[in-house]
């Protein structure tokens, strides 16, 4: 089992510090977020809460994560980065591939792309994105990406998108890995082909069904390789109780490790500590294994 740190509505100022205390304290990953905007007034309901209110009070910090990225691998050299998730459908798929493939080339080949259809048809319409296609400009887009990542000429012609023979450099040297999120039977599918799927809040038997529904995906198309499974767990506290996660399918944890010991909105210096006493209880014992 990997843990990597959530990010989410964590203050500007206090992403350097934990970036390196992950770096250094065996931490797999740091988990980045995206909204361009937070609306005030909607009419959509946010997916992941009984009653589609949202998670983040008004006023929640948003950076930008790919230039998050850029700053925290300049102060990092192990930790590794993916979005959870990042809407690519709300912009170009070529700014998207520019700004991911020299995020990955400036990073040392330590980024992830974790891509989601988006939910919130109020941020597409501002950003002058049509929201009833977002699904299939997804599936076209991340296509068109893989190839925009390739060395040498590329030319490329969909429903959404015709691209003329070009060039778009630099392009990462390893294979940027994507990840997509959904918790739906098109979500599913689609992460089938690529690389791994980002989850939700869930607990580990929840967890352990997506993991099975994955799977089944996986088996429809003869998939193989490495596959990996993203959730944030709820229930987990022990090292035996991930242990069980593993056992059941899941990979990797999306935690905010200072909330085991103090609140969620921790002092930096609280939330240090906490990385540092979670290692020790946890990650370091399932590292023996």
């Amino acid at each position: 089992m990997k843990f990597a740190v959530s990010t989410a509505w964590i203050p500007h100022e206090q992403l350097a510090p934990i970036a390196k205390a992950a770096d250094e304290l065996g931490y797999s990953s740091l988990a980045l977020p995206d909204h361009v905007v937070d609306i005030a007034d909607i009419q959509t309901p946010y997916p992941y809460t009984e009653d589609g209110s949202r998670r983040w009070a008004t006023g929640a910090e948003w950076p930008d994560p790919w230039v998050t990225v850029g700053h925290l691998a300049a102060v990092t050299s192990r930790v590794r980065f993916f979005t959870s998730v990042y809407i690519a459908a709300m912009r170009s798929p070529y700014q998207v591939a520019k700004t991911v493939g020299t995020a990955a080339v400036l990073s040392g080949n330590r980024v992830t792309l974790g891509v989601g259809v988006g939910w919130c048809r109020e941020e597409f319409d501002l950003l002058e994105q049509p929201f009833g296609t977002r699904g299939r400009r997804t599936d076209e887009a991340l296509e068109l990406i893989r190839r925009l990542w390739a060395p040498g000429d590329v030319e490329y012609e969909g429903q959404f998108w015709n691209t003329p023979k070009l060039t778009m450099e630099p392009t990462p040297s390893e294979r940027v890995p994507i990840y997509v999120g959904g918790i739906s039977d098109a979500g599913f599918a689609r992460a089938a082909r690529y690389d791994g799927w980002v989850g939700d809040l869930c607990t580990i038997d929840e967890g352990a069904r997506w993991a099975a529904a994955l799977r089944a995906e996986r088996d429809k198309i003869g998939a193989t390789g490495e596959f990996q499974v993203i959730v944030a767990l709820t229930d987990a506290i022990t090292p035996d109780d991930f242990r069980r996660a593993r056992q059941l399918g899941m990979t990797e944890t999306m935690t905010a490790p200072w909330a085991y010991y103090y609140e969620l909105d921790a002092t930096l210096e609280q939330k240090l500590d906490g990385m540092a006493r979670f290692s020790d209880d946890v990650i370091s014992p399932l590292a023996h294994d």
